[in-house]
């Protein structure tokens, strides 16, 4: 397993501080992981423990060290993986249709995490960044310890793109929706746009008109929140509901699943500064075959 450290050289402004003030200033740590490394006597001053009260001087180097045992209920699988991207502090992984992100209730096992668990064969928790449908393909992105996923929660201006194909035609072909979405009352699923919710904002630009089951629009989507079914519900709202959505939409004969992909993630990376990560998925084969018809049928 490899052992991620992060290093700080203190400088003259700083003489004399308590390196817990910057910890938090300059490598931007959380309180709740301060505390962790604490118990772990996981922070050093010229490589000897000190506490989190310790006072540096100008020219000491911090080490701090993100190498302590974590418990974890998710147990390993193994479990075939489409791997995008890797390196010593992420993990991205296009998920199939079908599989669930993150074991629950009624999917203990099985899951996309379970699989990661079992690639990683590490002592640290799966930390999924962002979460799919079980029926929505494509990018999900895991960090490989607690602070990546902090600083990408907190400070990561990542671009998610969907692909999805929808029923009808849309008259606007740019447009944004702006509605707010809350949980359906007494559903614990499914949820609707309502004025009590909370801000909701996605972006479309129609990339194909295909001329098949009384016409369908293949969709190029974009989230500027990121609310539970945010896609789905928008586009239901809109009247161009996601072919083969059964919750928000009804089934189709052409595909068994919401036509909804994330094929599309970039951000720039928290510890490489400047280096930016660009990942794409294909089009996942039942969806490319519903466009390649859509053509055909239109010549």
């Amino acid at each position: 397993m490899i052992t991620i450290e992060l290093k700080y050289s203190v400088n003259e402004s700083e003489d004399g501080m308590k390196i817990a003030k910057i910890l938090m200033k300059q490598l931007k740590i959380s309180n709740r992981l301060l505390t962790k490394l604490k118990m772990n006597e996981k922070i050093l001053v010229n490589d000897i423990p000190v506490f989190s009260n310790y006072l540096v001087h100008k020219g000491d180097l911090i080490t701090v060290k993100l190498d302590f045992i974590e418990e974890d209920t998710i147990l390993p699988e193994q479990i075939n993986l489409d791997i995008l991207y890797e390196d010593e502090y992420f993990l991205i992984v296009n998920k199939p249709a079908g599989m669930v992100v993150h074991p629950c209730t009624n999917h203990p096992n099985g899951t996309l995490a379970n699989g990661v668990k079992h690639y990683l064969n590490n002592h640290k928790k799966i930390r999924a960044i962002n979460r799919l449908d079980r029926d929505t393909s494509g990018i999900v992105l895991f960090a490989k310890n607690e602070y990546i996923q902090e600083l990408m929660i907190k400070y990561a201006n990542m671009k998610k793109e969907y692909i999805a194909i929808v029923e009808g035609t849309l008259e606007e072909k740019i447009g944004t929706i702006n509605k707010p979405i809350k949980r359906k009352n007494g559903s614990i699923m499914e949820r609707e746009v309502s004025e009590e919710g909370q801000i909701a904002i996605t972006h479309y630009e129609v990339i194909q008109e295909l001329e098949i089951e009384n016409n369908l629009t293949v969709l190029k989507l974009s989230l500027e929140t990121g609310r539970t079914h945010q896609i789905r519900v928008h586009l239901a709202y809109m009247g161009n509901p996601i072919l083969g959505d059964t919750l928000y939409g009804k089934e189709s004969a052409l595909i068994s699943r919401q036509a909804l992909h994330a094929f599309h993630l970039q951000f720039e990376h928290p510890i490489m500064k400047g280096y930016i990560i660009n990942i794409m998925a294909p089009l996942p084969r039942d969806m490319n075959e519903i466009v390649l018809k859509g053509k055909k049928d239109s010549q």
